[in-house]
């Protein structure tokens, strides 16, 4: 016997999926006409922007108010630019530069392209206040470790995006930024009492919420004073009693994808883990990223069962289906976009690139990468300063198994550029850097969090706050190679 056909459509009204490939299957555009609330777009759904705009089309042809959703934040995470690297700065860069009128730009600029594509939610920004260098998951994506700053610009990118009609979705609640460990793989911990998140984590929340934003993402961490032995995801004294009673959010509160470990695990599975969102207060259940029909199928079934059994409450699940058509409804409501500016972007990197020494004299020097894993987040998008040099040799290191001689050796005569990302926490960078930087002129480009260390004998050190194309055009320019 099949499912309740209106328990099933209930269901269906509080989940966020997704599906793979550049083309929409048959079953992503049919659950989308049986009552799905949306789709999420990741970089294996996106080619090209008419073949984007395509898809926008053919989706909403099975719900003319679908909700399209992607993690487009600038700098390190894009999906647009997947393939070349987004053309604006992220949080980290933003935050650098310190001008709250320049961050709502550059989120009205993304967001003007998201909404000409026919996409009506950004899952950004990031509002963590990254006060944890060691931080393998945040990083550049917050606007820096000072709680003040932070919700200044968190409140200033909301009102960007959402002045162009586009949905902002503030994350990670309760806060990300003090974790060392990704909620990709574990369940992190942030074990302080509820008075430190309230000084340190939580004052960005509070100036989004004030600016109106739309939507607030959940975090897959544990904080032991609130959430117990699980996620703040499953937590209704985070979701209800301090976000929607302490803080004052109305809008709608969203998962963080229900596949990552920190959830998943937590939980004993992806259906499991939406009934126990559902339980704590969320409304729109992202699935995540590796999503199919039966995916879909198998947590609705769990959902439906939970109302069934009782572990749910149909008021509960009215509610939360109510909140995403309400999102649904508010983003359907946008006029025509205006593009920004042309080359806002590289402008506002430019500006946040930070230079301690001396860079000049760079006359074709040696540029050397030194390769650092991408997270999940950021998946595999090009970055460096390769794309824009003009006058200089580039070649690729592995910290911890390059010789330093070697490089020298190649070298000759020129001096060394050495471009990484998160120096300071890859093993093996920071002695592969100081034994070159002792017996070599040696400038370092740091295009990750910087961290507190500067290497012993280098020249230079040259900080972007962010690895995006437009980091990259900037520190070139900066250090004269660009032709």
């Amino acid at each position: 016997m099949g499912l309740d056909p209106g328990l099933r459509r209930l269901a269906l009204g509080t989940l966020l999926a997704a599906y793979p490939g550049p083309v929409p299957p048959d079953w992503a555009v049919d659950l989308l006409a049986e009552g799905l609330a949306g789709h999420t777009l990741f970089g294996t759904n996106i080619h090209d922007p008419a073949q984007v705009a395509a898809t926008t089309v053919e989706l909403r042809a099975g719900r003319p108010d679908a909700i399209i959703a992607i993690d487009e934040e600038g700098g390190d995470v894009t999906r647009l630019a997947h393939a070349t690297g987004s053309p604006y700065p992220g949080n980290a860069a933003l935050g650098a530069v310190d001008d709250a009128t320049l961050t709502r730009q550059v989120y009205a600029a993304i967001g003007a392209e998201l909404a000409a594509l026919g996409i009506t939610l950004d899952l950004a920004p990031t509002v963590d206040v990254n006060t944890a260098d060691e931080n393998p998951v945040i990083g550049t994506r917050s606007f820096g470790a000072d709680p003040v700053r932070v919700a200044a610009h968190s409140a200033a990118a909301v009102t960007g995006l959402q002045s162009v009609g586009v949905a902002a979705c503030a994350k990670h609640f309760p806060g990300h930024g003090a974790t060392v460990a990704d909620s990709h793989y574990e369940l992190p911990t942030v074990d302080v009492p509820p008075a430190v998140l309230r000084e340190r984590d939580l004052p960005p929340f509070a100036a989004v919420v004030d600016a109106g934003v739309r939507a607030i993402m959940t975090a897959h961490i544990r904080v032991p004073a609130l959430t117990g032995d699980g996620p703040a995801t499953f937590s209704r004294a985070v979701l209800v009693d301090l976000l929607r009673h302490e803080y004052g959010f109305t809008g709608t509160v969203i998962t963080d994808a229900l596949e990552m470990k920190g959830a998943a695990l937590a939980a004993g599975g992806v259906g499991p883990a939406a009934v126990r969102a559902l339980a704590a207060g969320a409304d729109l259940l992202c699935i995540g990223a590796k999503v199919d029909a039966d995916l879909v199928e198998r947590v609705v079934e769990e959902i439906v069962g939970a109302l069934g059994d009782g572990r749910l409450d149909r008021a509960r699940v009215e509610e939360a289906a109510g909140r995403a058509a309400e999102l649904a409804a508010w983003t359907g409501a946008a006029g025509t976009p205006t593009p920004g500016p042309d080359g806002l972007g590289y402008a506002a990197a430019l500006r946040a690139v930070r230079v301690e020494g001396d860079v000049t004299g760079l006359t074709a020097p040696l540029v050397v990468q030194v390769h650092a894993a991408s997270t999940i987040a950021e998946g595999r998008v090009p970055w460096g300063l390769g794309p824009h040099l003009a006058r200089a040799e580039e070649v690729r290191a592995v910290a911890g198994e390059t010789d330093p001689e070697e490089l020298r050796r190649q070298a000759g005569d020129r001096p060394i550029v050495l471009v990484g990302r998160h120096l300071h926490r890859l093993p093996g960078a920071r002695e592969l850097v100081e034994a070159l930087a002792a017996a070599h002129p040696v400038t370092v480009v740091e295009m990750g969090w910087p961290g507190a260390w500067r290497p012993v004998g280098a020249r230079a050190f040259v900080t972007t706050y962010g690895a995006s194309h437009a980091n990259g055009r900037a520190a070139a320019e900066v250090l004269g190679l660009i032709g």
